[in-house]
């Protein structure tokens, strides 16, 4: 083990990602150094409430994205296949990986949309209509998986995880435990989620969902700005990446529930600090050594308040700390991906991205992210994922 690689620390070794800020790494780098948003009005479909809400849209149709992945014309690739396939090709032309087969390779994908944005307009003629049920049959989650494996040559592993918006970071923690078993070589993690009709009447329903770009920490915040995303991260052990460079390491993760609600979280937020505190032990480091957390920061009343609590019972100093949602929206089960990669840009660049739209500190917290791009030394950054029903993970992402 070299002076600088953390203990138990998996390589990562490439990346790919397209969302609202961005079709490719380079392009999120230059967004996050500019402090540009991707939060927008919705026009790739249309939606009763497309003009009461704010959206972080991918502003590529589905035809675009399948010419970029030359696929026949009758293909039935839902658009979260088509994103998770972009991502995944820019991850492993990075890692400089042609051939799958030369080692032990898994795909570990996660979703929560999965074919929803296609079957939701083809089941009213599903029983008249050939093409609606070439749709519906690409509905189940782990379509879109199949589809990105079978697109690569995937066949040692392939399988799917759905833990709402802890999703990815649950399948980066996954693919790690996997590589540390011995059981692969290397591996493909991260998610794909596209905006839909179906998420987003759901969040309405809820009432949180914000007709500006969304404020997260702020004490006046109004709620999350959904958004459309496909994000992978290679995995690697040593064997498998030889003397490839390393971006960063996944040093620590861990995965709790509070078991409080089904879609709240507790007010002290035990989840998230019980996640927090296995991450810090298993990469046996202790809270003075994270430099940056990137939040989940939902800008939800809930969330924001639930993970500042979390945060102030683990860290006697509370570090830099940023939600980077008012960049991309909330990505759902890709917004660890998409987060573990700008940890890893925040890694590279030696900056804490900025939490933008903060105003006034929540009064009973009084935590204050980072409002402008920092430059700060970083070598360990805490990634934080909280889903429905309590499921809350998090990563740290380690200097290589």
């Amino acid at each position: 083990m070299g002076p600088n690689k953390p203990h138990n620390g998996i390589a990562v070794t490439g990346m790919g990602i397209i969302s609202a800020i961005g079709h490719t790494v380079e392009d999120h780098r230059t967004s996050l150094m500019a402090s540009k948003s991707g939060i927008s009005t919705i026009s790739n479909f249309k939606t009763a409430h497309a003009n009461s809400i704010k959206v972080g849209e991918i502003k590529k149709t589905n035809l675009e994205l399948s010419k970029a992945l030359n696929l026949p014309e009758n293909h039935n690739y839902t658009r979260t296949a088509l994103l998770g396939c972009i991502a995944v090709k820019e991850a492993l032309a990075q890692a400089n990986i042609s051939d799958v087969f030369n080692y032990k390779t898994g795909l570990i994908s996660a979703t929560t949309v999965g074919g929803m944005d296609k079957s939701e307009l083809h089941f009213p003629d599903f029983n008249s209509s050939k093409n609606a049920e070439k749709y519906i049959s690409s509905h189940h989650a782990g379509d879109s998986s199949n589809k990105i494996a079978n697109y690569f040559n995937i066949t040692e592993f392939v399988t799917t995880i759905s833990t709402a918006c802890s999703s990815a970071t649950n399948a980066i923690m996954l693919g790690a435990r996997l590589i540390r078993s011995g059981q692969l070589d290397r591996v493909i993690v991260g998610g794909t989620d596209p905006l839909c009709k179906f998420t987003i009447n759901g969040f309405k329903s809820l009432m949180i969902l914000s007709d500006e770009i969304c404020a997260p920490f702020d004490a006046n915040r109004k709620g999350l700005n959904l958004g459309e995303a496909g994000a992978f991260l290679i995995l690697e052990s040593e064997r498998a990446r030889q003397d490839k460079p390393v971006l960063a390491y996944v040093s620590g993760y861990g995965n709790a529930n509070d078991a409080f609600h089904q879609t709240a979280s507790s007010e002290n937020g035990d989840g998230a600090f019980l996640a927090m505190q296995k991450a810090l032990k298993l990469a046996k480091l202790q809270p003075e050594h994270i430099d940056y957390i990137n939040a989940h920061g939902t800008a939800t009343v809930n969330n924001d308040s639930s993970e500042s609590a979390a945060i102030k019972r683990l860290f006697t100093q509370v570090p830099k700390f940023s939600s980077t949602k008012a960049f991309t929206g909330h990505t759902l089960a890709t917004a660890g991906a998409v987060e573990a990669i700008i940890s890893i840009l925040a890694i590279q660049e030696q900056a804490v991205f900025p939490n933008l739209n903060f105003k006034n500190p929540i009064p009973e917290l009084g935590l204050i992210p980072e409002t402008k791009l920092v430059s700060a030394k970083i070598n360990h950054v805490l990634s934080n994922s909280f889903g429905f029903g309590g499921n809350c993970s998090t990563l740290i992402l380690s200097k290589a």
